[in-house]
């Protein structure tokens, strides 16, 4: 590993941040990875990626499998716009032509109300839709009153088994909390969108992007179910204990539900992958659809998922429960910063830097004026903030020499 234009003696001081974390316990273990100007600049594995008692742990290591929820979103809009590229698609496709299930869809009078107060939607669902969240869909935590228990009852885009066809004639059952189009509202749409993109191909979601995406960039070890010889890999899933604020154990490799080959091919949440996988994924979308010799997608198409879609109005609304769009907007399946002085404190990224988070506690962001990648991988889902990934990203951003 290089420098990299970062100054060694700030770098080391990212162990240090992190190292802090493990020893007081708030989380098992943590892989960061720095990427600047073409190189390696920083990879640190510390901690324990299981950990039954204080003598019998296992080292996390930087190629552990990390359950990386959200940060399958941005996966899931580059395979759709390899189809809109080959013309297979398009932004403005409704998409009850392959997803006959999701036409004539009811809209919720009051997005906290009855079921059954909806009125008919105005227009149908549409590709697009699906990219930029502004389809109506939500999750069972990013909504409330009879349609968050709705919600509960089906697959969310994290957990559980489903078959794609009947999953999808579960969600047709739930009204959509906003007319499509009207306002950024996090939800299932990337999870419909992978279920749409299976349909569109002929492939599972999988199959596609195993084919199409990672073994071209040489992401061998990211996947919808974690192989037997895989396995020993896979970093055991915390959680915070709601009552006690106490970690602990939401799942351990042996027992996962990524093992199963039967399971929901989520293209909203359902990928392991590591560090160095994710890499490349981020390098993808920083060079503009191309890494090294390979080019998957046009730079159009990049910069377009890399351009805030969000209108004046709907960055006023708030988004999962604060204020996210006076700093930043939101693309095609990525968030976008245009005002880093209005994104403080949550962030130091540059103009036009990108990423998205997930449930885990994962996190990834390129900055393309600093030609930089971040990762932190964590596994700890939490009730509250957590601000791990954001000392990472100001403790990497301190470390610019040059």
């Amino acid at each position: 590993m290089g420098t990299a234009g970062f100054s060694p003696a700030r770098l080391a001081r990212i162990t240090e941040t992190m190292r802090a974390y493990v020893e007081r316990g708030e989380v098992a273990g943590v892989v960061t990875l720095a990427w600047r100007r073409g190189e390696i600049a920083q990879c640190d594995a510390l901690g324990s990626r299981d950990v039954h008692d204080e003598t019998d742990a296992l080292p996390m290591e930087r190629d552990t499998l990390f359950r990386i929820a959200s940060m399958t979103k941005p996966v899931t809009s580059v395979a759709a716009l390899m189809l809109i590229e080959e013309e297979r698609l398009s932004f403005d496709a409704p998409i009850d032509r392959w997803l006959p299930e999701l036409a004539d869809r009811r809209v919720l009078r009051d997005p906290a109300g009855s079921l059954d107060a909806t009125d008919a939607a105005r227009t149908p669902l549409t590709v697009l839709d699906l990219l930029t969240h502004r389809a109506g869909f939500a999750y069972g935590f990013t909504s409330t009153g009879p349609l968050s228990d709705a919600y509960a009852t089906v697959f969310n885009g994290l957990d559980g088994h489903a078959n794609v066809d009947r999953w999808l004639a579960r969600i047709a059952t739930l009204p959509l909390m906003f007319q499509p189009g009207a306002r950024w509202h996090y939800g299932i749409a990337t999870d419909v969108l992978g279920v749409l993109i299976q349909r569109v191909s002929g492939m599972s979601l999988g199959e596609f992007f195993r084919s199409r995406i990672f073994e071209p960039l040489g992401m061998r070890d990211t996947t919808f179910c974690v192989a037997p010889s895989q396995i020993d890999r896979l970093a055991t899933a915390w959680r915070v204990d709601p009552d006690s604020r106490r970690r602990v154990v939401e799942e351990r490799a042996a027992d996962s539900r990524w093992t199963n080959p039967a399971r929901f091919e989520s293209g909203g949440g359902g990928l392991v992958s590591t560090a160095h996988d994710y890499l490349q994924f981020a390098r993808l979308l920083l060079g503009r659809g191309r890494v090294d010799g390979t080019r998957l997608l046009s730079h159009r198409s990049v910069d377009l998922m890399r351009s805030n879609f969000l209108t004046r109005d709907q960055r006023r609304m708030p988004a999962i429960g604060h204020m996210s769009w006076a700093g930043q907007g939101f693309g095609l399946g990525l968030s976008v910063v245009d005002d880093p002085a209005q994104q403080l404190p949550l962030g130091y990224r540059s103009v036009g830097s990108f990423g998205w988070p997930g449930a885990f506690g994962t996190s990834w962001f390129a900055d393309p004026v600093e030609d930089m990648i971040g990762i932190l991988l964590i596994q700890l889902r939490t009730v509250e903030p957590f601000p791990m990934a954001l000392d990472y990203e100001r403790r990497l951003y301190e470390a610019l020499d040059d």
